[in-house]
């Protein structure tokens, strides 16, 4: 069984302590492919160090997270405009509009978004968009620039049907994690009304750990525990769901 962790910040301070370990356990579960989203220029070097020490597990993203688009965020984008013409990424990524923090930055959020879009477009790359409190905006950015080369993933996926089909519309596939398992969190209600062909599976550890450890640091090796959820609501064993969901991250990663 080969699971696929899309979205995980290995390089976080969280895990300086016990990495090795934590990555043993992860794989120890089936865990083996991980796609590791960028925050800013001060995670790159950490996201470097990660994917030497782990070449065949570890696959990065490059991108400017919308909670650090700041008075600098024009050269941040040029930190990501670099990187991306220097070498090969999975994907542009973790961008998107967060309005649960900081509302005051919207206009400056639409623009990185949508430069960033752009740039995923000319390495012919997907992203993967962090959305928060801001549906309407995301899909405002994503009409405007939609066409043959947008696609990607909605990471941590919160919203409901309609959002979801509008998200699949933009050849987006839905990133489910942790709050699947939570007793308020939703989606667990319309989830299997969706073709398992648009999820794909994902932690976002340290953050959003998954029922029994909600609260408690996450960690790549809990995937199991939402992978076993969607056996729940797809009524499907634990393998066809790892099956499926590997087989839509290498669709939109191509690796």
């Amino acid at each position: 069984m080969i699971l696929t962790d899309t979205h995980t910040h290995l390089y976080a301070d969280e895990f300086n302590a016990d990495r090795d370990e934590m990555m043993q356990r992860a794989f120890s579960k089936g865990v083996t492919r991980f796609f590791v989203p960028a925050i800013d220029s001060s995670c790159t070097q950490a996201m470097y160090e990660l994917e030497n020490n782990y070449p065949n597990q570890v696959h990065l993203m490059m991108g400017l997270h919308p909670c650090y688009v700041k008075e600098n965020y024009v050269e941040e984008l040029r930190h990501v405009e670099n990187e991306l013409a220097q070498r090969k990424f999975a994907a542009v990524g973790e961008i998107g509009i967060d309005l649960y923090w900081d509302k005051s930055t919207l206009e400056i959020q639409k623009k990185a978004f949508k430069h960033q879009i752009q740039l995923a477009k000319k390495y012919l790359l997907p992203i993967v968009i962090h959305c928060r409190d801001s549906f309407d905006e995301i899909f405002d950015v994503l009409e405007s620039e939609k066409d043959k080369h947008l696609r990607g993933i909605f990471h941590c996926f919160t919203g409901d049907y309609n959002q979801a089909q509008r998200a699949i519309s933009y050849q987006m596939k839905l990133g489910i994690g942790g709050v699947s398992t939570f007793k308020k969190g939703q989606i667990d209600g319309f989830l299997n009304q969706i073709d398992l062909k648009h999820l794909v599976l994902e932690t976002d550890s340290p953050y959003l750990a998954p029922v029994p450890y909600r609260g408690k640091r996450n960690e790549s090796s809990y995937l199991e525990i939402i992978a076993h959820k969607l056996g729940q609501l797809y009524q499907l064993p634990v393998e066809e769901i790892a099956r499926i969901t590997t087989e839509n991250s290498i669709e939109v990663f191509g690796i």
